[in-house]
C-alpha cells in the first residue's frame, strides 16, 4: 500500500475487510448448527467449510487487506500490497462472484440470515474488492505470463477437492461432484475453471496495464 493512503481509500479497506470476516464468520456459525442434523462431527463440518473456495478466497481478501492495514511493514503486508498479488486477489474474487451469480445462485433459496451472508460472501464482498481494486490499486506494467504462476492457487484447491472428495465423497460444487460426474467429466470442467482464471488473469493485467490507475 502507498505511504500516503486516502481516508477514503483506507475506509474502503476496512469496509471490506470487516465485511469478509464477518461473513465468514456467520456463515461458519450457520454452518454448525447444521452439522448435527447432517450427522457430521465438529472436525468434519470444519474440513466441509474450509472445502469451499468462496470461504476461502473471502478469507484471503479479508487477510490481504487486514495485512495492509495493520502491518504494513511486515512480509505479509508488503507481499498483499503488491499490485501482482492484489490483482490475483481481484481475479479470484471476480471467479467467486461470476460463478455463484451465473450457476449456483439458481440451485437453492436462502433465506434469513443465511440469505444476508451469502450475498456478502458472493456478490458484495467481489463487487467491492474489484471496485478498491479498479481505483485504488496503481495501474503496473504486469506482465502477462504472470496470469500463469496465479493458478497455483486454484490448481493445489482442485488437488485438494480432489483428495477430500475421494475419502469422504463430499465435493463442494457440483459442477466438480465426481459422484455425479465422473472423472472425465469433472476434469473437463475443471480444465475449463482453470482456463477461465487464466483469461480472467489476462484481462486484469490489460486492465491494469491501460485503465488502473489511482484516481482518489
Amino acid at each position: 500500500m502507498e505511504k500516503k493512503a486516502s481516508k477514503m481509500q483506507l475506509l474502503f479497506m476496512l469496509s471490506i475487510a470487516v465485511l469478509a470476516w464477518t461473513a465468514v464468520v456467520l456463515q461458519f456459525y450457520i454452518n454448525t448448527t447444521n452439522w448435527q442434523h447432517l450427522g457430521l462431527s465438529a472436525t468434519e463440518g470444519t474440513i466441509r467449510f474450509f472445502s469451499y473456495f468462496t470461504i476461502l478466497t473471502n478469507i484471503v481478501v479479508a487477510i490481504s487487506l487486514s495485512s495492509i492495514l495493520l502491518k504494513p511493514s511486515s512480509a505479509s503486508g508488503i507481499f498483499f500490497a503488491k499490485i501482482s498479488t492484489q490483482t490475483a486477489i481481484a481475479v479470484y474474487i471476480v471467479v467467486v462472484g461470476v460463478t455463484y451469480n451465473l450457476i449456483l445462485r439458481k440451485l437453492w433459496s436462502p433465506e434469513g440470515l443465511q440469505f444476508i451472508v451469502d450475498n456478502i460472501l458472493h456478490s458484495i464482498v467481489p463487487l467491492f474488492y474489484v471496485i478498491y481494486w479498479l481505483i485504488f490499486v496503481p495501474r503496473e506494467k504486469l506482465r502477462f505470463l504472470v496470469a500463469v504462476n496465479w493458478l497455483v492457487y486454484p490448481a493445489i484447491y482442485l488437488i485438494w477437492v480432489l483428495i477430500y472428495g475421494s475419502l469422504s465423497m463430499f465435493y463442494p460444487y457440483p459442477f466438480i461432484d465426481v459422484n455425479i460426474l465422473g472423472y472425465a467429466k469433472m476434469f473437463l470442467h475443471a480444465g475449463i475453471l482453470l482456463i477461465v482464471f487464466l483469461a480472467l488473469g489476462f484481462l486484469a493485467i490489460a486492465i491494469k496495464k491501460s485503465i488502473g490507475k489511482k484516481i482518489l
